[in-house]
């Protein structure tokens, strides 16, 4: 038999694949967090999600390739229903709250304690606050929400899918946190604190328009 293409005769190792559910209260931006990364745009018209949409996209780490199947659910309580099952076999639960809605952060709560109910400490959880460009409406500090993050015992992080800061880097730090990455820890290991600063290259306006996705 010939041998594999690629890697000196070496067989490649097959894609791992993981499965990242989005959770959070309608408006939060849970869209346009996986609309920037996967295609790098944002949408500033209202659109909310429907039920439950999927995307996918491959990332390319230093240790290895990885394809993340990205799972947008909806906030509305009448999905509510439906969320559970999607989250029984997730890798990672990002949950996602608005810096502006002080609602969608006590909230945050909540959805955590949907992840816990489901998947234990078998699973990668990490908090978002989304849409610091609206830094003028801010409701939910940065201490508030790491402090929230380190008594969950979960990742944190502050971005803005408007202005694209640290959305990448977000799901870069996921991928490396993913079980089987070089250096990842186990899903229970700790408090593992993502602080990431804005990027003032990458920073958009400031303006008024925003993602209610």
């Amino acid at each position: 038999m010939a041998p594999a293409a690629g890697g000196g005769g070496r067989e490649l190792a097959p894609l791992a694949k993981y499965k990242l559910v989005f959770l959070g209260d309608q408006g939060v931006g849970k869209t346009c967090i996986i609309n920037r990364f996967v295609y790098d745009s944002f949408d500033k018209n209202y659109q909310a999600t429907i039920g439950i949409d999927f995307l996918s996209k491959t990332m390319y780490l230093e240790d290895r390739t990885v394809r993340l199947q990205l799972w947008d659910t909806a906030g509305q309580e009448r999905f509510r229903s439906l969320i559970p099952s999607y989250i029984r076999d997730s890798s990672v639960a990002v949950v996602v709250y608005d810096t502006t809605a002080r609602a969608s952060f006590l909230d945050s709560s909540k959805w955590i304690a949907d992840v816990r109910a489901e998947r234990g400490d078998d699973v990668v959880v990490v908090l978002v606050g989304n849409k610091t460009d609206l830094a003028d409406r801010r409701q939910v500090s940065v201490e508030e929400g790491e402090a929230k993050a380190r008594a969950e015992r979960i990742l944190f992080v502050e971005t803005s899918a408007k202005a694209g800061v640290n959305v990448k880097r977000l799901f870069r730090d996921v991928a490396a946190a993913l079980p089987g990455a070089a250096g990842a820890p186990p899903p229970a290991a700790g408090l593992v604190d993502i602080k990431l600063t804005a990027n003032p290259n990458g920073a958009g306006d400031d303006g008024a328009a925003k993602c209610a996705c």
